[in-house]
């Protein structure tokens, strides 16, 4: 019975790998001009906003890829479509290698490259990088005023953040991950669900819209973000909105899972997500042949990379955990954390000294990464049970920068993608000396907030928007400098509905008109301006 279960499975191992995984190139889109003439087909108003504001034009690649096509390849018996890239012009299929270089005898494709690089006959392939993520747990007994999360989040600053009212309000983050069992039931996440703030998600891997389910890394990953327990668990961006994907198949490990990631990188792009996090990196798949070496990680390789790179074009941030590989005899950083334009974020402990585990850069090509450090070592959060423990692993570093990113740009809302990231790598604590273990070190979120101020002169110099929240009327006071100024109101996904001209020092006017909610405040003067959010109830 053993030799024979043993044959069995080398039998089936066989099997599986005769399958080969390749992307096939397409080299046209069809009916671009109506998608130009009529944008809202393809993105969503705040997309496109997005990209007005960042000065982004539309392109081909914003086009949907040509359904008449996949059709056509899916009609070829024995080949499997596991995935679709409209920013590739590509999909990701699964069959035999004679029958995956069948395919190029279609005249709408250009090009196919195989997972296995060895298949392809010329040029590069690309590739896919898979590391697994640490998640060893253990309860946590500390108490502060952010509950246990106290470090983790003043470590970055990110108190004196939220301490001016800039959590996240306004900004949405997209988390593509393994799974968020438990969201929908725990405590937790209570606060989310009770203010609408879990906008949607997909199950890339099942294709449907369950995404509490398969596992619970996701889970962990959005508590740091998003999750709030009283005494316990502050997320750094605790007033964001989240689109939650699941992109990894924890059943296998395979190189359409970077495709998925793909997929959901431009579903994100679509609904208007201001900040994708993902702690999901590349390197090896249960097939050898697939997997990526060092020389790949340049940014340029990787599937997924040069997908995060697109995603950076769209007007987004990409910050992605640099992995856990430090200790190993392939300690650097993986896919898509060698991206050029991605945020890499690595790990530290409490005292701000790294984790062992962390993955160290250059990228091959030399630039600096990973980009800058959060705590990773017994990082507070959530899992699915809710209850509150501790975990190590750049898994959670990650996110916990994301959300510090997210409510930082809602203090700089008109600034670009590039303009957030300049700063936030600017006040690292090794910004002048960044070495290849820390990167540029640890940020300090508070250290470029506009209108920064001591404590003494806080009262004087800053706008008090009152009561909050409020039923009918609020009261604007500005600083003593004040001369004429503007009040508007936003709602949570950008939409203005309501804009006040002010003279006065004091001003007080109705808010009836709103529905009950929460909405994003906007008070300008010539001087000053500040951004807050207010619950009319």
């Amino acid at each position: 019975m053993k030799k024979f279960f043993l044959f069995l499975l080398l039998s089936l191992s066989t099997i599986a790998f005769s399958q080969e995984d390749a992307w096939v190139y397409f080299n046209v889109k069809s009916n671009q001009q109506s998608y130009f003439d009529s944008p809202l087909q393809m993105l969503s108003q705040r997309s496109l906003d997005r990209r007005t504001n960042q000065n982004i034009a539309i392109d081909l690649k914003d086009v949907p890829i040509d359904a008449t096509f996949i059709n056509q390849v899916k009609a070829v018996a024995g080949i499997t479509v596991m995935a679709k890239s409209k920013w590739m012009n590509a999909i990701h299929v699964r069959g035999t290698q004679a029958l995956i270089n069948s395919l190029k005898g279609f005249d709408f494709v250009d090009k196919v490259d195989f997972a296995n690089k060895t298949l392809n006959q010329a040029g590069k392939t690309a590739k896919v990088f898979k590391q697994k993520e640490q998640s060893k747990t253990r309860k946590t007994k500390i108490d502060y005023s952010y509950g246990s999360s106290d470090n983790q989040i003043k470590m970055l600053h990110g108190d004196v953040l939220h301490k001016q009212n800039y959590t996240g309000t306004g900004k949405i983050i997209a988390i593509l991950d393994a799974g968020f069992l438990g969201v929908n039931t725990t405590q937790p996440f209570q606060r989310l669900r009770d203010n609408n703030q879990i906008l949607g998600g997909y199950n890339f891997v099942l294709s449907d819209s369950d995404v509490y389910t398969s596992d619970s890394h996701g889970t962990s990953v959005l508590s740091t973000m998003g999750g709030y327990t009283e005494n316990k668990l502050v997320g750094t961006a605790p007033d964001a909105s989240y689109y939650l994907f699941i992109t990894e198949d924890v059943r296998t490990e395979n190189p359409v899972e970077e495709s998925l990631w793909v997929e959901a990188a431009e579903k994100a792009d679509s609904l208007g997500v201001d900040v994708i996090n993902t702690s999901l990196g590349y390197f090896e798949f249960d097939n050898s042949a697939y997997n990526h070496t060092y020389n790949d990680m340049n940014g340029t390789t990787a599937f997924i990379s040069r997908g995060a790179e697109i995603a950076f074009s769209k007007g987004m941030i990409v910050v992605a955990s640099a992995g856990n590989e430090g200790g190993t005899s392939n300690p650097h950083i993986g896919a898509p954390a060698d991206a050029v334009s991605v945020l890499a974020i690595g790990a530290v402990n409490s005292a701000k000294t790294r984790a062992s585990f962390s993955s160290i850069g250059p990228s091959y090509d030399g630039r600096i990464k990973p980009d800058v450090m959060a705590q990773g070592v017994s990082a507070v959060l959530s899992n699915e049970f809710g209850d509150i423990v501790t975990a190590n692993g750049t898994s959670f570093s990650g996110p916990i920068m994301a959300g510090m990113v997210a409510s930082f740009w809602q203090a700089y809302p008109l600034k670009t993608n590039k303009e957030i990231i300049a700063l936030i790598i600017k006040s690292a604590d090794r910004y002048t000396e960044p070495t290849a273990q820390y990167g540029y070190g640890i940020p300090d979120f508070s250290s470029t907030l506009p209108l920064t101020l001591s404590v003494n002169d806080f009262a004087k110099n800053y706008f008090v928007a009152y009561p909050n929240p409020t039923s009918d009327f609020i009261s604007v006071e500005f600083p003593e400098s004040f001369n004429k100024g503007t009040v508007g109101f936003y709602t949570i996904l950008g939409q203005k509905v309501l804009e006040r001209q002010v003279s006065s020092s004091i001003d007080t006017f109705s808010l009836k008109s709103l529905s009950n909610g929460i909405y994003i405040y906007k008070i300008e003067s010539e001087a000053f301006s500040k951004i807050g959010k207010i619950i009319k109830k």
